[in-house]
């Protein structure tokens, strides 16, 4: 693959967060997974676990994971974020405002906002979703390692034309998860990758987010 192929496809991968209910077939999803195990981890210690829905299971995880997120209390295992300051707070604001603008929510309207927010644990509709985790022992390098691997993830997905999104809001409610998928408490709930054809016609996929410019986040040296 050439630097321009690679560059067309990560131009090409983006957050999805409306997808049609047709299911990926099964042998697309292992190559999916296998591709994204090639990345390094510390030591080679590969500490990526999933559990991957499809079908009626999907369903059922959604409903259960939407009213978790209705009435439960989060408790990441993962300490989640203490702040957004500077530029990261504005960039973080430039997407939020760019996907309201685009279902049409305007400022202010906190139940319009609260709306698209629960879309996350409906999974956007997608029809399988993956829980990633970690060995807590590991601790955060293992989750550096489980970072690699979920964007492996979301590029061998876009090559095969499936669409994907990477969720950190459904490992806020991590006990919970824990108990549905009886994952060990030894290990890190992390993320969930939705995952799944896009609904293209969906005005929650019209935008796209930039990207900084390299001077911005890059000190060169020699």
């Amino acid at each position: 693959m050439s630097i321009a192929e690679l560059n067309a496809l990560l131009d090409k991968r983006h957050s999805c967060r409306a997808f049609l209910p047709d299911p990926v077939p099964q042998d697309q999803i292992a190559q999916i997974v296998t591709s994204a195990s090639r990345v390094p981890s510390w030591c080679n210690a590969q500490p990526w676990q999933l559990v991957i829905t499809s079908g009626d299971e999907t369903d059922r995880f959604r409903d259960a994971m939407s009213n978790e997120a209705e009435n439960g209390t989060p408790a990441p295992d993962l300490p989640f974020p203490t702040s957004y300051s500077g530029e990261y707070q504005d960039r973080r604001r430039t997407c939020g405002w760019a996907l309201y603008s685009a279902v049409g929510v305007e400022r202010g309207d906190r139940e319009g906002s609260a709306q698209q927010m629960m879309q996350n644990f409906a999974l956007f509709g997608a029809p399988h979703c993956a829980i990633i985790s970690s060995p807590a022992e590991l601790g955060p390098y293992g989750a550096m390692d489980c970072g690699g691997f979920v964007t492996a993830f979301a590029l061998a997905a876009q090559a095969l034309g499936v669409a994907t999104i990477p969720q950190a809001a459904l490992a806020a409610y991590s006990p919970f998860l824990h108990q549905y998928f009886q994952i060990p408490d030894d290990r890190l709930i992390l993320c969930a990758v939705s995952f799944g054809y896009s609904d293209t016609d969906h005005p929650a996929n019209s935008f796209r987010t930039e990207r900084a410019a390299l001077g911005d986040f890059v000190d060169w040296r020699g």
